[in-house]
């Protein structure tokens, strides 16, 4: 006799895959989104979200880290061509998130309330797969740096704002759409740019003619690229296109491709210049200036991916132990696993209204309000240290909450732990921004008033936060080896200005086991230490699903 299964493999009290969803169905994500100023935008960010949530974009993420980019260096004949290949997954994911403006459509929207709504797309997006949003960042951040070259900013930014996704190597000017990416990363400097030995020679054409080789620059196959150089009047930022108007290919030798711990489906690179074309943005010799308006943007980014990373990862976790039986109940209502997701909730929420938060800055600051832009400077810096450090912890106890199920491939949990790193690294490690924050305090005061009038919006509204902040300011005045405690001060300013957040923002149960476990007390140092009295109730009701 003959059977078509096993009767010894029947598959229960497994989770169902999470698909099928509205990854925009989050109330702190909506609740943010209103707030900051792009409650016009919900309509599109729920569709948006049924695409993330679909079982077809989870997918296209499997195939597209699965299949991992190719370098394509000549042609059958021996030609020089330079290109990286992408499986079609990669392509459809390029498509959906430019088609959804989280390129360079913002800066086209006149719309109070445009960045945050691509910032809330963006962090949908995130879920589903960040290794694409990497040209997609660079390309959002490209277009203010670039306007401090007027007549390339006239050509280029129109292509660089469209919402269509237009691959392949040709003209610039022919294209329907554009993608940029930076070249600032060289294997001897590192962060320290300055010590760049790239070089750029002024023609008589008044074009430049750059040589040296960058480190590590992330989707070569881009369209236009800034690029930090050593000129005669020192650093300077130039635009090297991988095409030129007349058609031919500029030099831009991929030496290989970088064999990365994740974002397996962006190609990152080691490009040589060689009498590359390229032309001067900003004034010569004020490269770093000019550019940082780039690396701010994306830093911004860093900041919506990592808390939209940890939420990701929270949403997985959640999904698992409302689903999984243990001990004769569900996983959910076992006392330590409401713990572990209640303060991964806290974390998470903190992060995600504070990325918000800061995209809201952001939309204000480019309507010129100077308070925003002064807050702004600061509290990038503070919240890119903070979010971007906290997400490989979220991640693996998330992924945790999973058991093995969790280290299985299959579950998608491995791919958001082996992303969670990345942030903390791309546009600065922990170091440069806690050093950041001391260039800020210093040289911009009113960047510091700004942060204060954050903070004291929450004034006498919770007896804790009121406490930290006096002991924060004092830490915040004193110069005495500033740098040696600098990553102290920073983390304690990032839990304050979330904390101020959520006291005049989240449900009356997140401030307060938020207050009493980053703020006060006694808190063990892992995830699923809260106190007794803690309402988990609800805060777990604050997870998506």
């Amino acid at each position: 006799m003959h059977t078509t299964g096993s009767v010894t493999h029947e598959v229960t009290n497994q989770a169902p895959p999470l698909t099928g969803h509205d990854v925009a169905d989050d109330p702190v994500l909506l609740e943010g989104a209103r707030r900051e100023g792009a409650a016009w935008h919900l309509p599109e960010l729920h569709h948006f979200g049924r695409y993330a949530g679909s079982e077809e974009a989870q997918h296209w993420a499997d195939q597209a880290n699965r299949h991992e980019p190719e370098l394509r260096t000549h042609d059958r004949y021996g030609h020089r061509v330079d290109e990286v290949d992408f499986h079609p997954a990669y392509h459809a994911l390029m498509d959906a998130s430019v088609s959804a403006g989280l390129a360079g459509a913002a800066w086209a929207d006149e719309r109070p309330g445009a960045h945050v709504a691509r910032a809330a797309s963006f962090m949908v997006a995130t879920t589903v797969e960040p290794g694409h949003l990497c040209p997609v960042s660079m390309t959002y951040a490209v277009v203010p740096a670039l306007r401090h070259a007027p007549d390339l900013a006239k050509t280029y930014e129109p292509l660089l704002t469209s919402r269509v996704y237009d691959p392949g190597l040709r003209t610039p000017a022919g294209k329907r759409g554009l993608l940029a990416g930076m070249g600032m990363t060289e294997k001897q400097g590192g962060t320290d740019v300055r010590a760049n030995t790239t070089t750029a020679t002024e023609q008589d054409d008044g074009t430049w003619r750059l040589r040296g080789h960058k480190w590590f620059t992330s989707a070569p196959m881009n369209d236009l690229f800034l690029v930090l150089a050593q000129a005669p009047g020192g650093l300077s930022c130039f635009l090297v296109p991988r095409v030129l108007p007349d058609g031919s290919r500029n030099t831009f030798r991929i030496q290989r491709l970088k064999d990365k711990l994740g974002n397996r489906s962006n190609a990152s690179s080691e490009p040589e210049f060689d009498a590359t074309v390229a032309w001067l943005v900003g004034e010569e010799g004020k490269g770093v200036r000019t550019i940082i308006e780039m690396v701010t943007m994306t830093r911004l980014d860093c900041v919506l991916g990592s808390a939209a990373g940890t939420r990701a990862a929270l949403v997985q976790a959640a999904h698992h132990a409302r689903h999984r039986s243990v001990f004769g109940a569900k996983l959910i209502d076992q006392p330590l696993m409401r713990n572990v997701l209640a303060d991964l909730a806290l974390e998470s929420e903190a992060a995600t209204t504070l990325a918000l938060r800061l995209a809201g800055a952001a939309d204000r600051a480019r309507r010129d309000d100077p308070g925003e832009r002064a807050f702004l400077r600061l509290a990038t810096a503070i919240g890119k240290y903070w979010v971007c450090k906290r997400q490989p912890a979220a991640v693996a106890e998330a992924l945790e909450c999973l058991g093995g199920n969790g280290y299985d491939e299959a579950s998608g949990m491995p791919r958001l732990y082996r992303e969670a790193p990345l942030n903390g690294i791309w546009e600065g490690s922990g170091n440069v921004n806690a050093l950041d924050m001391l260039r800020a305090l210093a040289r911009e005061p009113e960047s510091l008033e700004a942060f204060r009038a954050e903070i004291e919006a929450a004034s006498g509204a919770d007896r804790r936060l009121d406490t930290a902040w006096r002991e924060l300011q004092t830490q915040l005045t004193l110069t005495e080896d500033a740098e040696l405690r600098a990553r102290r001060v920073i983390e304690r300013a990032a839990l304050i200005l979330q904390a101020s957040l959520l006291v005049r923002h989240a449900p009356a149960p997140v401030a307060d086991a938020f207050c009493a476990s980053r703020l006060a007390g006694d808190r063990g140092l892992a995830f699923g230490t809260l106190e007794p009295g803690t309402d988990f109730g609800g805060v777990l009701g604050r997870i998506p699903g």
